[in-house]
């Protein structure tokens, strides 16, 4: 059987990718994004939200305090880094979402599995006009060419396999497709760039649609399918040593401290229950890649929480930013 080593959940917000002297470049997208969630299903513009809320986190946005903050969130990847290099996995099973980079409107599977030997990244963010910003936050999320990551077919392909036989309606993905700029997106090459350290850890992507209605799955059926990809490791034979790692969240583009702390709380306390019962109103947006986590966390239900760090990012006054997490569970 594969053994399940080491289970990671990592935020991959652009702000990890720069320093936080540019992370002015975010907040003003916040400025301009016309549909602000709000974890009780609501969109509304910034002005909306400032008169909402007022100018509670104007101190917070102060770049003195954001520093501090990439400080505290450098150092909490450092640690995922360790922990990775420490377990010496044969596989890693990463949980990301995509976001159009390489599913689009043509075809947006629910759940998929890519499994090839041979995977690339898109280059969505390699633009030779782009801003400076742009480029950077492309490097660092392997998205400024079409870069290559080792994967593991095989493997795949009996999670695909296993999957079906559980009753899991998961889309097999053999090769990128023809459309330009086709390719794995931040939720990947985040992970591989900044965790991996340049270990040659092959991959196997579990790819969600968070995003993109009407096909976004409920908690409890991320749940559920983390639950049956446990048990499709579990029975596949051989000895790999496997991590399974959560990319994205938690909640964005409006911070919920108690969202996110709820969610924390209830990996820690492996409730499933609390897990599964998560209100789609809560899940839109950038918060939706909370759903990650669920489905990782499903797979993980039989390890510990040992390790956990909770940094909520506010960018703007009114709250916009990201509630950054990084958790780490591993046998007992």
């Amino acid at each position: 059987m594969a053994q399940i080593v080491l289970g990671i959940g990592t935020s991959h917000t652009p702000l990890f990718t720069l320093d936080s002297s540019d992370w002015w470049h975010r907040a003003q997208a916040d400025f301009n994004n016309p549909a602000l969630n709000l974890s009780d299903g609501r969109r509304l513009n910034y002005a909306q939200l400032l008169a909402e809320v007022g100018p509670r986190y104007e101190e917070a946005a102060q770049p003195e305090e954001l520093h501090r903050k990439a400080i505290r969130c450098e150092a909490a990847l450092d640690y995922l880094g360790d922990m990775l290099e420490l377990a010496a996995p044969d596989i890693a099973l990463i949980v990301g979402d995509d976001q159009g980079e390489l599913f689009g409107t043509d075809n947006q599977p629910a759940f998929a599995v890519y499994y090839a030997d041979n995977l690339v990244t898109s280059d969505a963010y390699g633009h030779e006009g782009s801003p400076d910003w742009v480029r950077t936050m492309g490097r660092g999320y392997m998205m400024d060419d079409n870069h290559a990551i080792r994967g593991e077919a095989e493997f795949g392909l009996k999670v695909v396999n296993g999957l079906i036989e559980r009753e899991v309606d998961v889309a097999a993905v053999a090769r990128i497709g023809d459309r330009e700029r086709c390719g794995l997106g931040h939720a990947f090459g985040f992970v591989v760039k900044r965790l991996f350290r340049s270990r040659p850890i092959p991959v196997v992507p579990i790819l969600l649609n968070t995003y993109f209605q009407p096909n976004v799955a409920s908690a409890s059926r991320c749940y559920d399918i983390g639950a049956k990809l446990r048990d499709v490791l579990a029975a596949i034979d051989g000895n790999a040593r496997v991590a399974i790692i959560a990319s994205g969240g938690l909640s964005h583009f409006v911070v919920d401290e108690a969202l996110d702390l709820g969610v924390l709380e209830a990996l820690e306390c492996n409730d499933a229950r609390a897990l599964r019962g998560l209100p789609r109103g809560a899940l839109n947006s950038g918060s939706s890649e909370i759903l990650n986590w669920v489905l990782a966390a499903g797979a993980l239900q039989s390890l510990p929480v040992v390790w956990k760090e909770y940094v909520p990012i506010y960018r703007t006054p009114a709250g916009t930013g990201v509630g950054a997490a990084f958790v780490v569970w591993k046998p007992a």
